[in-house]
């Protein structure tokens, strides 16, 4: 019961809003602004979840009594509440086990991303696959933003011909780069590190784009801003000038948390909660709450990438997780010419800047062109309510044209140029993505 899934998926099925109750004015299934009631479409049969308190609280909330399972009881749920379809909203290392036992019982999966934690994990995961009547789909949900939708068909009607090259700069600003480091995102055995939890949608962006395949990745890393060496860690905390005993209140992150009013002085003291103030009491155990500088952190926040695809062209790639603003600046070179698009959101009540509303074609012999950028409507920046349609009632004419729809080889790529990257990183080599999602290839 993440976040990510009450809001995809668990109140949509329930025909519920973000705060439990029905919408007065249901959408109907042709407002595809919307798409937030499927009720009549589909039913939440059982739920699934390691905290039986929040499970409850959903229920409180949400005036609903759906069947609850622990995460031992898997078969009995499927045996019991006879699953068409499982969705996977859990912690990225535990994908795996849930997608492979729905496999085996021959039911479909959708998987939010990462499609797993793992190389390791994918490959069980396609091997259950292919031995099951059931199939896997994830939940890339850049693909269906408005301005990379009119990216790809650009690129599908030859606007740059040939592909050459792609340059990508990913920008994580100070509010949301940090929250990874106080939730589970920070230790890599439960999230693959950054670079497959949140970078895996980048690389999954650019290669549906360019309809390539990655071959190789080269990578440099480093953890700068975040855990105990980092530069902003205060020793003793300061507010108007006088000391105080909670080192959080010195710290300028915390205060930047504090100035957009999601957490009180004392949110360390507190229980956690999160959508519908639903608590997170096994999680985050009360008192217990993760500090952006523990030693426990063992990932990068800072990563610089160069992949090469099978047809020759080449992806150079940044991100960083400490930002001044979030967003993207994105390029793809052509035989024939030049796209440019942007999403840069100054989050100190600027907004988006106005380029981010237009997509720049280059002709290689032409004057300029530009495109505006309709604006979507609902969560991720409109992409939600149509992903949730693809998944759950089945991808739409636009969808299949692009070839939107993402399934088990599309995640498993994404997660691998993530393992790759970080392995790189480690090991100072590039490495290749058959050596990584091939058994036969790292034998």
């Amino acid at each position: 019961m993440s976040n990510r899934g009450l809001s995809l998926f668990a109140l949509p099925l329930l025909g519920l809003d973000a705060g439990g109750t029905r919408p007065a004015e249901p959408s109907e299934l042709s407002d595809l602004s919307d798409l937030s009631d499927l009720s009549e479409h589909g039913e939440l049969v059982a739920i699934l979840d390691v905290d039986a308190e929040r499970v409850r609280a959903f229920g409180e909330l949400t005036a609903t009594n759906v069947p609850y399972y622990a995460p031992a009881d898997f078969d009995r749920m499927v045996d019991e509440a006879d699953p068409d379809v499982v969705l996977v909203t859990s912690p990225d290392a535990t994908h795996a086990i849930y997608a492979i036992a729905a496999l085996r019982r021959d039911r479909d999966v959708i998987t939010e991303k990462p499609m797993a934690a793992s190389c390791a994990q994918v490959r069980e995961m396609l091997a259950a696959e292919r031995a099951s009547r059931g199939s896997i789909r994830v939940a890339h949900n850049l693909r269906y933003t408005e301005r990379n939708r009119q990216l790809k068909q650009l690129l599908l009607d030859g606007a740059v011909g040939r592909v050459t090259s792609v340059e990508l700069t990913w920008s994580v600003d100070t509010y949301h780069g940090s929250s990874y480091f106080h939730r589970w995102n920070r230790e890599r055995r439960i999230s693959g590190g950054l670079s497959i939890h949140k970078a895996c949608h980048h690389f999954d962006m650019v290669n549906w784009l360019v309809g390539d395949v990655p071959q190789q990745v080269f990578a440099y890393g480093a953890l700068n801003y975040y855990g105990p060496n980092s530069p902003h860690r205060p020793e003793t905390g300061s507010v108007d000038g006088d000391e105080t005993d909670d080192p959080r209140r010195g710290c300028p992150y915390h205060q930047r948390w504090q100035g957009d009013g999601d957490v009180p002085e004392d949110d360390h003291l507190k229980p956690r909660t999160g959508l519908g103030g639903l608590p997170y009491t096994v999680q985050y155990p009360p008192g217990r709450q993760n500090w952006i500088y523990d030693e426990a952190i063992d990932i990068e926040d800072t990563y610089s990438a160069v992949v090469r695809y099978r047809s020759g062209a080449s992806l150079s790639y940044s991100v960083l997780f400490s930002g001044a603003w979030e967003g993207y600046r994105l390029a793809i070179n052509g035989t024939h010419g030049r796209l440019e698009a942007c999403s840069v959101d100054f989050r100190d009540g600027k907004g988006e800047t106005p380029e981010s509303g237009q997509i720049v074609h280059y002709p290689m012999f032409e004057s300029a062109r530009r495109y505006d950028i309709a604006g979507g409507e609902g969560g991720h920046g409109g992409a939600d309510p149509l992903i949730r349609r693809d998944l759950l009632l089945g991808p739409s004419k636009e969808s299949l044209d692009l070839r939107i729809p993402a399934g088990s080889r599309e995640g498993a790529l994404a997660v691998a140029m993530g393992e790759a990257v970080w392995r790189s990183v480690a090991d100072n080599r590039p490495y290749l993505i058959d050596e990584l999602l091939d058994e036969t290839a790292r034998t």
